[in-house]
């Protein structure tokens, strides 16, 4: 993938080499040389601190992107800092290691490192997380997640759960807060409440340009009280140090931990809000390949898609003509025709634009084209509509809207969200 202006396509490139403690083969600290990134993650700054301001029995929210600068995780770094006392980890889709795919999670064990118990929060209601934390006894709970910045990224849910549950509890909740890997520009539309899902819980738009622990704010104020009865009444957000609005991941300095198995890269992020919408279709979004998200196809499709799409002068990206043979999910062992989605401006990609382009194209070149159904779901039977909130989208492409008239729909509601959560914003 090429990137032809200002933004770095290696995570932490022109970052200064420090000595930083890594962990040796027995436990206990070594030294190498890494790299001192230009942003301190909301959990760097807390362990800097020696993890003051952590006290009692401690829960931690988190997976494997929760990690200080010398790549280690937080729940390692506070047991053999013996200044916290965790007690249980919470981990949401995938786990807290991360072994889990798409839609599963590791299940309750304990963790063979540090012989801490960790509960299986994914799929978890308000009322079994807070049973959970009874169970434990936690006094408060860390949250400390790389989210992605897109509404049906599962995280996010995963946190408004967590504080839910605080809510009910009468526990503290601390975010350890990370930057937004794609920058701060909320764009696409709003979630409807008859359309709200796992991905999609509540009513946010579908990028909406927040730090988790802006989100934090933003869902103590506004939705909690509403949609669960109580707000969160101690929550903290440690705040990232150096990051703006403006910033990619690539501008961080800081490492790229998998958030999840099909997000390999930044640059899979930035297309994600976008090509996600895939999901919901009978085309294959690149799951089974080594570029998901970015390599999207089906048997059916040929070149004039591509050609299609080039016509089209979509800024940011470059539609490369792909063939690929996905390995799981859809279309496994067949031979797909498509797209490989290149950046070539990250500042003047708009993801979601990019994605109902590519819908639009479908639609028009392709009466094999169809939208993926929901069979658990008789009620409300299109994916598509639970990702992009509301059946608009769908039925504006099948009656044959350009993709103008598709984005010009959720103009007003757009800028309605940037005014509302505007005053939940930390960062600049």
């Amino acid at each position: 993938m090429t990137t032809v202006n200002r933004r770095h396509l290696l995570a932490g490139a022109g970052a200064a080499a420090v000595a930083v403690p890594l962990a040796g083969a027995t436990g206990a600290p070594a030294h190498a040389e890494t790299t001192s990134p230009r942003v301190r993650t909301g959990a760097q700054v807390l362990a800097d601190r020696g993890w003051s301001g952590l006290s009692g029995r401690v829960g931690v929210f988190t997976n494997p992107t929760g990690i200080l600068a010398n790549g280690r995780s937080i729940v390692d770094e506070m047991h053999e800092s013996g200044n916290v006392d965790v007690v249980a980890v919470f981990g949401p889709e995938h786990g807290f290691r991360g072994t889990a795919q798409a839609g599963e999670s590791e299940g309750d064990t304990e963790d063979p490192r540090t012989g801490i118990m960790v509960y299986d929060a994914y799929g978890a209601n308000a009322t079994s997380l807070a049973g959970m934390y009874r169970e434990a006894d936690v006094d408060v709970v860390v949250f400390d997640i790389q989210d992605v910045g897109a509404r049906f990224y599962t995280y996010i849910w995963s946190m408004y759960t967590a504080m839910e549950a605080a809510a009910r509890e009468g526990i503290a909740f601390t975010v350890l807060d990370r930057p937004n890997p794609i920058g701060g520009t909320p764009r696409g539309p709003l979630m409807t409440p008859e359309y709200t899902s796992g991905v999609g819980a509540h009513e946010i738009i579908q990028v909406h340009g927040m730090t988790v622990g802006e989100l934090a704010r933003y869902f103590n104020s506004e939705l909690l009280p509403e949609k669960a009865g109580a707000s969160v009444g101690d929550l903290q957000v440690v705040e990232v140090e150096g990051w703006r609005r403006d910033m990619l991941f690539e501008d961080t300095g800081l490492l790229w931990v998998l958030p999840s198995p099909n997000m390999p890269t930044p640059q899979t992020a930035l297309l994600y809000p976008g090509t996600c919408l895939f999901e919901g279709t009978n085309l294959s979004e690149g799951r089974g390949t080594t570029r998901p998200f970015e390599l999207i196809g089906a048997p059916y499709v040929d070149y004039r898609w591509t050609e299609w799409l080039t016509a089209r002068e979509i800024p940011g990206v470059l539609f490369r003509e792909a063939y690929f043979n996905p390995i799981q999910s859809k279309h496994v062992g067949k031979v797909c025709g498509g797209v490989q989605v290149h950046i070539v401006d990250a500042d003047a990609l708009d993801p979601v634009r990019v994605g109902v382009e590519m819908l639009v194209g479908l639609k028009a070149l392709y009466p094999e084209f169809a939208w993926r159904e929901d069979a658990w779901d008789p009620q409300r039977p299109f994916w598509i509509d639970k990702l992009t909130g509301s059946p608009r989208l769908r039925t504006q492409i099948d009656a044959g809207a350009d993709a103008a008239d598709v984005i010009a729909a959720w103009k007003r509601e757009t800028a309605a969200f940037a005014a509302d959560r505007r005053r939940y914003l930390l960062y600049r």
